[in-house]
């Protein structure tokens, strides 16, 4: 009866989500209506013109709903189904058209994320999001409110303000529902400084086309620890404040080149990172002596770092078209003060799989990250000390997802995936996990 229960859960949920795309899919199939749904990006149209209007004045607004459902097959203590979202509200303004400011243009953006985790309500013990739109406080996020300054016949970019530093550092997709295969991926493994969508910093971005395909860029982003607090989030994540408890700054520098191979498009990007906050020692205390048997404070260490690469390329297909593409992500913190130190991710996307449906997408990845071992050792050995009884992996989680992403019309798009995680935790203590989720964007 519960494992009927459970099954019934699940899809309600998922019927729930498929509201929104059964109903645009059934629009869509009227296109002889007027402001043809079939082919306009926002579901809700042009505003009867006013959109149009008021992007010729330097005005754009965009509206969005993400959801993410995931339910536990194996793994983990229970068998789970949760649901988790993210509203989003955003404003671009073209400084130029509107006040003649050339080159400047104003960007701000508010977000709100409710639900639950299912890998922590369901003890699953993985290390990356199940539903990579959970977290970071699930309440009211100001995520972007900047201004970027084009110079030097705009090759030269400046841009300050509040923001997140995966915008424009290691900036990738999210098409996958797995944290492992979402958004840069640094913020996967050192998330207590580098943070990215949906919190934001005060920060500084200097960007220069050294060529009208390649670029560089240095920025320097506040470190904070209230920004990542949930608690504080859930009161003033969506001020614009300034707050106490500043420990250093985040300075990340990338080089990036846009080639064309066979006529198909490229992303090459290699990065590294200084954070000059201090950071505890994983395994030695004051006295550089392992800290889980001596009980002492960690070793402070001056500073934290690291580096990465990641690689696109449409390998298939029509230029920006149908076709397929690879990407391979690389990140490597220091093994010093990041309990995650290594994460790796490949992956192929396929655009347009079938005839008559461009829009569609299909994508498969499979990625590891890796834990700590001086994390592990310190944790076994405080664990012999106190008596407890804490799960450290000292080896690799691993996943892999496919899923497919359906586009009834362009503003819609409904991607059920399977996920497979072998040793969640990085340790086998833990049981495999095969969860299989649906992922619903809507863009009004």
């Amino acid at each position: 009866m519960a494992k009927h229960n459970r099954l019934m859960c699940f899809r309600r949920c998922l019927a729930r989500l498929g509201v929104v795309a059964a109903a645009a899919s059934a629009v869509g199939a009227a296109t002889a209506h007027a402001d043809d749904i079939a082919s306009r990006p926002h579901l809700l149209g042009d505003w009867g013109g006013q959109r149009e209007r008021l992007a010729e004045r330097g005005v754009v607004f965009n509206f969005a709903y993400g959801s993410q459902v995931a339910h536990n097959f194996s793994g983990g203590t229970d068998r789970l189904t949760r649901y988790t979202d993210q509203w989003e509200f955003g404003a671009t303004l073209d400084l130029d058209k509107r006040w003649g400011w050339q080159g400047a243009t104003f960007q701000f953006t508010m977000t709100d994320r409710n639900g639950r985790n299912l890998g922590a309500d369901a003890n699953i013990g993985n290390n990356m999001l199940i539903q990579e739109v959970y977290g970071r406080g699930q309440t009211w996020h100001l995520t972007q409110l900047w201004l970027n300054q084009k110079l030097l016949e705009e090759r030269m970019e400046l841009k300050f303000g509040r923001m997140t530093v995966g915008e424009d550092f290691f900036s990738f997709s999210c098409d996958f529902q797995n944290l492992t295969f979402c958004s840069a991926q640094p913020g996967n493994l050192v998330g207590s400084y580098w943070v990215n969508w949906p919190t934001s910093q005060w920060a500084a971005r200097v960007k220069y086309h050294t060529s009208s395909n390649s670029y560089m860029q240095v920025g320097v982003y506040q470190v904070n620890p209230k920004y990542v607090d949930d608690k504080y989030a859930r009161h003033n994540g969506w001020k614009p404040n300034n707050p106490s408890g500043t420990t250093g700054a985040l300075i990340p520098l990338e080089a990036g080149w846009q080639p064309s191979w066979r006529g198909l498009p490229g992303s090459y990007k290699i990065g590294a990172w200084y954070n000059t906050s201090n950071g505890d020692d994983l395994y030695f205390d004051v006295n550089r002596q392992p800290r889980g048997l001596s009980g002492l404070e960690p070793l402070e260490r001056n500073g934290q770092y690291g580096a990465y690469l990641s690689l696109q390329q449409q390998v298939t297909g029509s230029a920006g078209g149908r076709g397929a593409t690879l990407f391979l992500n690389f990140t490597q913190a220091d093994r010093n003060t990041a309990q995650l130190d290594r994460q790796l991710a490949i992956g192929v996307q396929y655009k347009g799989p079938f005839e008559g449906r461009p829009q569609d997408s299909l994508g498969f990845a499979v990625g590891a990250t890796h834990n700590n071992g001086r994390y592990a050792d310190f944790a076994n050995q405080n664990n012999l000390r106190t008596g407890g009884n804490v799960i450290a992996g000292r080896s690799y989680e691993y996943v892999s997802e496919l899923y497919y992403a359906w586009a009834p019309v362009p503003s819609v798009s409904v991607r059920p995936n399977v996920q497979y995680i072998v040793h969640p935790g990085g340790t086998t203590r833990n049981n495999d996990a095969f969860v299989i989720g649906l992922k619903t964007i809507v863009a009004f």
